[in-house]
């Protein structure tokens, strides 16, 4: 994956939703935070890894790479919030192989970044996520396709007044 590519297509979106919506230098940490956790959630819904009491299974690849990359987007704006460039780990060396423990550990790790807001504590939300990519039988380029074409969804939907 293009970490560098994604970033500064990330970048550029972020900058014209901040002057198409006149949010200036506004710090929009909290909102972003609060947009993370939320798409988390509908991917975790589509993955219905959690629903014991259900016999539905999961929702189908295209749309659970779709609420992926929305969580893409945001842990990219927050880097780019804060000024931290997220690093790809060479391995991937967390352990966890249950999506639901894997979902409840990067709620974890989004909340300590909302009270440190560390370089460090802004990396492991990356890892963590990417690990939950691997999980869900992602490959770096099947993220990297589906984020830019979210991308370009995200711009014609500010050009339709989303």
């Amino acid at each position: 994956m293009n970490i560098s590519k994604l970033m500064e297509m990330q970048a550029a979106l972020d900058e014209h939703i901040q002057s198409k919506h006149d949010l200036g230098a506004e710090d929009l940490v909290e909102r972003k935070i609060l947009a993370l956790l939320v798409e988390l959630g509908e991917l975790a819904n589509e993955t219905r890894c959690f629903k014991f009491w259900s016999l539905k299974g999961p929702s189908d690849k295209e749309t659970i790479l779709a609420e992926y990359v929305d969580g893409i987007h945001f842990i990219l704006s927050l880097g780019i919030e804060r000024g931290f460039v997220p690093e790809a780990p060479s391995a991937l060396k967390m352990n966890q192989e249950d999506l639901t423990v894997q979902f409840t550990a990067i709620y974890g790790y989004i909340s300590e970044f909302r009270t440190q807001l560390t370089e460090s504590s802004y990396q492991k939300v990356f890892t963590a996520y990417l690990h939950l990519g691997e999980l869900l039988g992602f490959s770096a380029a099947d993220v990297e396709k589906a984020y830019v074409s979210k991308n370009e969804v995200n711009y014609e939907r500010q050009k339709q007044g989303y």
